[in-house]
């Protein structure tokens, strides 16, 4: 060190017109740098958008879907869906790949997704399958659960006759499953929930064709229901419970 000190003052010495290199300032690290955000950063990419448009678009084809507007065995394209929804046929697409997995709909290549054509054969066997799944969990919850606890759902089998006054299928379809999922929902298991909800949902579309003011009866008759329901799980009365849940998933595709 003291070498190195002798030989600066000699080189200062020897040349006297060069001044002396200051020290380097300290470097300051940019706050970008530093990872943190400031206000004259663009906002990061909103991907929750994206999701929600595809969302609502999901929405509006399981709607167009339940009320019949989609035709079944029609082929439709994402562009054409795309233009009117007034989206770009981006999450249509994903929309309608969702709904090839719950078996609304199948993949025609280079043209687009063609609405299923449901048979009688297959309504019945879903009707089946949620019979199966759900009148045992029935029986045990009218066994296990509070009398009040019933009454608290009745509002909902309430909106459910209020929907099906209206006529509108797609909104009754909306209050139909609000209503049994939150019945099964007291059973504490949210397998059988999400399970039930998928079943439930497939027994919903395409449905038939037939006479509005038909329709309207047959809604009006399942809604009839879900309050005969609620006060058979109040009484305790399992053999009309058995008896209304089966008859329930029977007329299902009316």
């Amino acid at each position: 060190m003291e070498q190195s000190r002798a030989q600066g003052r000699a080189r200062e010495a020897a040349y006297p017109h060069i001044p002396a290199i200051p020290a380097a300032p300290a470097v300051g690290v940019p706050e970008q740098a530093r990872g943190e955000h400031t206000h004259s950063e663009p906002p990061a990419p909103r991907v929750v958008q994206r999701h929600s448009v595809r969302g609502q678009i999901l929405d509006a084809l399981r709607a167009a879907l339940v009320s019949g507007e989609l035709i079944p065995g029609e082929v439709y394209s994402g562009p054409a869906l795309g233009a009117r929804f007034g989206v770009s046929a981006t999450p249509v697409r994903e929309a309608m790949q969702q709904l090839s997995l719950e078996g609304a709909v199948e993949v025609v290549p280079n043209r687009g997704f063609r609405v299923t054509v449901r048979s009688a054969v297959e309504l019945a066997e879903l009707a089946e399958v949620r019979s199966l799944i759900e009148v045992p969990v029935m029986l045990r919850l009218a066994r296990t659960v509070p009398a009040d606890r019933w009454c608290d759902l009745r509002p909902l089998a309430e909106a459910t006759t209020a929907a099906a006054a209206t006529g509108d299928r797609a909104a009754y379809a909306e209050s139909d499953r609000a209503f049994h999922g939150a019945v099964l929902a007291l059973s504490g298991n949210r397998q059988l929930v999400a399970v039930a909800d998928d079943l439930h949902r497939r027994s919903q579309w395409p449905l038939l064709t037939g006479d509005p003011l038909g329709r309207r009866a047959d809604l009006l008759a399942d809604a009839a229901e879900h309050l005969a329901l609620l006060d058979a799980l109040v009484a305790q009365d399992l053999t009309v419970v058995q008896s209304l849940v089966r008859e329930h998933f029977a007329g299902a595709d009316r």
